[in-house]
């Protein structure tokens, strides 16, 4: 007889791990989105429920339809998307949908939808660094010839993230440092990297707080950085907020739908869903969720170290680095270890095209393990 399990290759753990995050996602997004539903639609929060659940079934779609493609189809596939990455994101930061005094989104025409283009750069320069790592392995020592042609595309996008979505910039130079250091760049040229962008990140830092009003992004991010500093708890409100809601969970948390913060945060159901979990659910819940992270992490690093191909090893680590980071990353903003990021918890926070595009990035990690497996068994065959 046949199961689901027939249809679907690639890692087993990392499906069942996609499938409890995305049930997780649905029941904490129904019940966070009260508030919102209340001021948008007339308190129906079945419309953002049916709203997320095909959101969900579009991105499971996305990952079965991914993990389907040979992984090396991608190595092509990045250089055309990291040249459309470019003139995306400049004409995101000229004309994009404004939010929070950041141009981060693009609307779709016709389709009433916007999406996030750094999202779209995120995956492209990600696969991009992984390609050209495996392609100059014998030139990585040339700083000319090695180094600088895999260094510059990372500085042009993350530069480009870098005035609307500090954090994201950020995580993604973070992340390619990484796939660099594993792919065996030279440690001298990484070094030199790092410390211009700490130097330019504090010249940045000194900026910021001599001239607060070059734009009102910059004055966000002074705001943020004092607030999170002073511990100011009337300029920390949602930080203050995601606090109570964890602090009142306890270790099995008020039940299901009985969140009382929800109704004063006004990211319940994407940046701060997370303390919403915990509040509903429970430390306990907190607790398996960061392990269903780690072992999303886990997994995907022994994808790459049993995949005999350089491209498909680093594209499996990087991808799965940069979810799993920004999942850290948006439950330490809701314990209040690091100021606001705006950040949403992968495959989790209610959202649209960024759930899609997470979903691409575990495709692509499950086509990797899909044909490692298919190595495998073809080398047992031989043997035998």
């Amino acid at each position: 007889m046949k199961t689901v399990f027939n249809y679907i290759k690639g890692d087993k753990v990392i499906w069942v791990i996609v499938l409890l995050l995305s049930l997780v996602s649905v029941l904490v997004v129904y019940s966070s989105v009260e508030t919102l539903a209340y001021r948008s639609h007339s308190g129906n929060a079945g419309y953002f429920l049916a709203k997320h659940l095909i959101i969900i079934l579009f991105g499971f779609l996305l990952i079965y339809l991914t993990h389907n493609i040979k992984y090396t189809f991608f190595s092509r596939v990045s250089q055309v998307a990291l040249y459309i990455s470019v003139p995306l994101l400049l004409f995101t930061l000229l004309k994009g949908v404004n939010e929070g005094n950041a141009n981060r989104w693009l609307q779709i025409p016709g389709t009433g939808l916007t999406f996030q283009t750094s999202d779209f750069a995120k995956l492209a320069l990600l696969i991009y660094v992984a390609r050209m790592l495996a392609i100059k392995q014998t030139q990585l020592s040339d700083f000319k010839n090695g180094f600088l042609p895999i260094i510059i595309p990372v500085i042009v996008i993350c530069g480009l993230i870098f005035p609307s979505n500090f954090s994201t910039a950020f995580l993604l130079f973070v992340n390619c440092m990484c796939i660099m250091f594993i792919g065996k760049a030279k440690m001298t040229h990484l070094f030199i990297t790092v410390g211009v962008a700490v130097a330019f990140a504090g010249l940045f830092l000194l900026l910021v707080f001599a001239f607060p009003h070059i734009n009102n992004r910059v004055a966000t991010w002074k705001s943020r950085i004092e607030n999170f500093s002073k511990g100011d708890k009337a300029d920390n409100y949602q930080a203050d907020q995601a606090m109570i809601a964890i602090a009142t969970g306890g270790p099995l948390g008020k039940g299901p739908g009985n969140s009382t913060q929800k109704n004063f945060l006004p990211q319940a159901s994407s940046d701060f869903i997370y303390s919403i979990l915990v509040e509903e659910y429970g430390t306990v819940m907190a607790v398996m969720i960061i392990f269903l992270y780690l072992t999303f992490f886990y997994r995907g690093v022994r994808i790459a170290t049993r995949n005999p191909k350089t491209f498909g090893s680093l594209m499996a680590i990087g991808l799965s680095l940069n979810l799993v980071m920004q999942a850290l990353i948006n439950m330490c903003v809701a314990v209040h270890l690091i100021p606001v990021t705006g950040q949403p918890l992968p495959l989790v926070s209610m959202g649209g095209t960024s759930i899609w595009f997470t979903s691409i990035a575990v495709g692509i990690i499950l086509s990797v393990s899909r044909e490692t497996e298919n190595t495998t068994v073809n080398i047992a065959t031989a043997t035998t």
